[in-house]
Order: structure tokens, then C-alpha cells, then sequence
């Protein structure tokens, strides 16, 4: 007998695919230029905003969109990387995937951050680039242009092979649950809350946050 499980509340899977499709916007308008770098730095405002609204959400979102459900000690990820994982590691992240999802939260930080600081001298510069030394804003500008934007993509690659590994190995669809939210589960969960209040809830909360980097943007410019 399996159980339904609601795993991934609207807000998280919004959340997930919105930032997909920014992160490849980002990078194209980047590798594009010139024209395209407004458009760029509008993505990334947008990826600011996604990225505080996960953080905070992931405090008050659903069951399992809390980072206290997938924040897993050295010892389980040894124990499960060794087939010994528990039941409750199939439900949202388990012990890889999770760590995963945080190096992905933590580069993208990086990533946006120092763009914020950014300069190339020639035609853009970000907003708070003006409140740094060219020395820092240079080597920002480096890390942004020639480090952060290819461990992003290591890592993004990494993420979909995994997706695809546990699909044709394990015939374990993650891609789903992520559009419908449900989990069909051989044991029964708690279900993540998922309702019109939370919704609206993480309505409020995203557009505080989208608020906030707009006057962040606003007053520096």
C-alpha cells in the first residue's frame, strides 16, 4: 500500500522553477553582452529576491521545505552514501541532495552578491559597486566573471545528472513532485502545509523581499 504524501508546497516548487529559468537567463544575457546586460541584472535583482525568500521560507514553509528537514550530520550522509539509509530520506531531500541544494543556495549567494559589486570598466556596473575600492570591486568583478559563473554551472549540470541518475538507475522520478507536489510513499509522512493561508503567507513574504531589493537598488542608484 502506498500513501500520498504532499511534499513540495506551491511556494517551494514555484520557488524551483522560476530560479531555473532565471539562472538560464542569467547566464545567457551574460555570455551575451552589451545590450543583453541590463536584462541581466534585472535576472539577477529577480534571483536576490527568490534566494531571501527561500531562506526565510525555509523557516516557515512546508514540513518539508524546512532546512531543519534536510540538514543532515556527517555520520547519516556517510551511512547513507554506504546503503543504509532511513525512510524519511526518501521523502523530501535526502542526505546527497541536500547537500547539493545548499552548495546551490551558498554559490548563488556568492554569485549575486558579488555582482552587486561588480564593475568592468567599460559600460556596467552593479549598484553597490560604488561604495567599494576599484581594488575590491576588481576582484569581485574577477571572481563574479571567472570563478562564481562556472562552479554555478558545475554545479547545476551536477544536479540535473543526479535527477537523471535516480530516474534510469534507481527509476525514481524527483522531476514530478516537483511540478505536482505529491510523493507516492511506501510509509506514511506528514504532509507539508499547502493550503490558500500559506500560500498567500509566501505571497506576502516574496514580495517583502522583492521589495527590499528593489529600494536596496533604488537608493544606490
Amino acid at each position: 500500500m502506498t500513501h500520498t504524501t504532499r511534499v513540495w508546497d506551491l511556494p517551494t516548487r514555484i520557488f524551483h522553477w522560476a530560479l531555473f529559468a532565471l539562472i538560464i537567463g542569467m547566464v545567457a544575457t551574460g555570455q551575451i553582452g552589451g545590450s543583453a546586460m541590463p536584462w541581466h541584472f534585472r535576472c539577477g535583482y529577480a534571483v536576490l529576491s527568490l534566494l531571501l525568500f527561500r531562506l526565510v521560507w525555509g523557516v516557515i514553509g512546508g514540513r518539508w521545505s524546512r532546512f531543519a528537514s534536510f540538514i543532515y550530520a556527517p555520520g547519516t550522509l556517510l551511512r547513507y552514501l554506504k546503503g543504509q539509509g532511513r525512510p524519511e530520506h526518501s521523502v523530501g531531500h535526502n542526505p546527497l541532495g541536500a547537500g547539493s541544494v545548499f552548495a546551490l543556495l551558498f554559490f548563488l549567494c556568492a554569485q549575486v552578491g558579488t555582482g552587486l559589486f561588480s564593475d568592468d570598466d567599460i559600460a556596467s556596473s552593479g549598484p553597490l559597486s560604488k561604495f567599494v575600492s576599484n581594488a575590491t570591486a576588481s576582484l569581485l568583478t574577477g571572481y563574479h566573471k571567472n570563478v562564481g559563473k562556472y562552479i554555478l554551472l558545475a554545479l547545476v549540470l551536477l544536479h540535473i545528472g543526479a535527477i537523471l541518475f535516480y530516474l534510469v538507475k534507481k527509476k525514481e522520478n524527483l522531476i514530478g513532485p516537483m511540478v505536482h507536489g505529491d510523493k507516492s510513499l511506501a510509509h506514511r509522512v506528514e504532509n507539508s502545509r499547502d493550503d490558500a493561508r500559506s500560500r498567500a503567507l509566501a505571497a506576502v513574504v516574496f514580495a517583502i523581499c522583492a521589495g527590499l531589493v528593489a529600494t536596496m537598488v533604488k537608493l544606490a542608484g
